[in-house]
């Protein structure tokens, strides 16, 4: 496979106002990708958002590449990332493009791109988008440009489709909850589909202002949420990331539920009703203690490399229908086509409806083993990954852990990072070992 020069393992991604994040290379990108997609159907591509700021400047952008490509743009406003997917499908378009950088601090932002059938786009197609963006942009003829309008019950439809994947038997009547939306995305979305299903929601997060995204909220930060949880004395918290793609939980004792817990309470749960279809995906990230969970109840798991891209494929390879990340990505194909924390959140609700058990109880199936993460700022101008050095630190911490624990290396797909990770029985132990990998990949950077 030819390597990307543009798009990483989630669309092209960076920094607002550096290349390639900027008005006119978006336009170009827009452009090209309307040069590739307008050789099929419609012409027709739907654009949904997060809150950034920058997110104004990069859509129009978009909206003038793809005019001057002949397509037409169908504007959503601030949507979650799977709901562009889903409405995609249902508006019989060529592509769904949003505009977000997902967990990402506000200054970054990205372009990710779906196809018709609401699947991240395949390698052939980003090849040709790569291809077309190293020649002369150029414009169609004017009866021939794209027009754009706005899609004004495109919330409304979604919160619908969220709403039909829960069971319809089932009620939250009673279950009281605080739900994070990051101050992304999902602002106008789940406490609505929650509150509908009948859920006390304490909504938080849900003044965005362009530049509060993800700051000390959400997914990638629990800890406001769980103060709330205690405070409130509610059953559960739930938050989602800035685009609506990963889910994170907490426990009505205030404690986190991550992404490899969720995916095992949706397993576990489809196994007990009798709809479970192959095994779970996780990644080289999921904990150990889900793999070993899961093996207790027979369940099979493989691992891909990290990127919900990676869990997908590998899905499909093994025609299974749950996979996730322990950030938060949950893929369930039975509904969606690709990461969608409200649903995911949904399938964990309908468990302890089911069951009458807590957040908590539903996670002690499963003991979770320390890990320990440390980034590493990575220049790009050596492989610490291969230097001699660094393999020795690696092979006599895994000598010391045995069978007890593992080692992972790896290069981030979003930031100019090294990540180090150690997983083993105690975690004063795992620590001290990525921080002992961390230095010798950091004097080798």
């Amino acid at each position: 496979m030819k390597q990307r020069k543009y798009f990483g393992t989630d669309g092209v991604r960076g920094k607002v106002g550096t290349f390639p994040i900027t008005p006119d290379f978006i336009l170009k990108l827009g452009w090209a990708a309307g040069r590739v997609l307008s050789q099929q159907g419609t012409k027709k591509v739907l654009i949904g958002k997060d809150t950034r700021i920058s997110g104004y400047m990069l859509e129009a952008a978009l909206e003038a590449g793809l005019s001057a490509a002949g397509l037409q743009a169908a504007l959503t406003g601030p949507m979650p990332t799977p709901a562009i997917a889903y409405l995609t499908q249902t508006f019989r378009a060529e592509a769904g493009i949003v505009i977000s950088a997902s967990h990402n601090p506000y200054e970054d932002n990205g372009i990710k791109f779906f196809s018709a059938e609401g699947k991240k786009l395949p390698d052939e197609i980003e090849l040709a988008i790569e291809a077309e963006l190293e020649k002369p942009l150029t414009c169609v003829d004017s009866e021939k440009l794209g027009k754009a309008k706005r899609i004004v019950d495109a919330a409304g439809r979604y919160i619908e489709f969220c709403k039909g994947t829960f069971p319809s038997h089932m009620s939250l009547d009673g279950i009281k909850m605080v739900v994070d939306c990051a101050h992304g995305a999902t602002y106008h979305i789940a406490p609505s589909v929650f509150t509908e299903l009948g859920a006390n929601v304490i909504a938080m997060g849900i003044e965005p202002n362009g530049t509060n995204i993800n700051h000390e909220v959400g997914a990638t930060d629990v800890r406001a949420l769980q103060k709330r949880v205690i405070e409130e004395k509610a059953a559960l918290g739930i938050a989602f990331d800035g685009d609506g793609d990963r889910l994170i939980m907490v426990d009505h004792e205030g404690h986190k539920v991550d992404g490899d817990q969720i995916a095992y309470i949706i397993a576990r749960e489809s196994l007990r009703n009798g709809t479970l279809k192959g095994g779970v995906v996780g990644t080289l990230m999921s904990n150990m203690g889900m793999e070993l969970a899961l093996q207790e109840l027979g369940i099979p798991f493989v691992r891909s490399q990290v990127g919900d891209r990676y869990v997908l494929e590998k899905l499909l390879e093994h025609d299974w229908k749950i996979g996730a990340e322990n950030s938060g990505h949950i893929i369930l194909l039975d509904k969606v086509t690709t990461g969608d924390a409200i649903v995911a959140a949904l399938q964990v609700l309908a468990s302890l409806v089911g069951t009458k058990l807590s957040l908590n109880s539903l996670c002690k199936g499963m003991m979770m083993f320390p890990q320990f993460l440390e980034n590493v700022y990575f220049s790009g101008e050596s492989d610490p990954l291969h230097c001699d050095a660094v393999q020795n630190v690696v092979a006599t911490v895994e000598e010391k852990l045995g069978e007890n624990g593992r080692v992972l290396l790896r290069k981030s797909g979003t930031e100019a990072l090294i990540r180090v990770m150690v997983e083993g029985t105690n975690f004063d132990e795992v620590k001290a070992y990525a921080l002992e990998i961390a230095d010798a990949v950091k004097k080798n950077c």
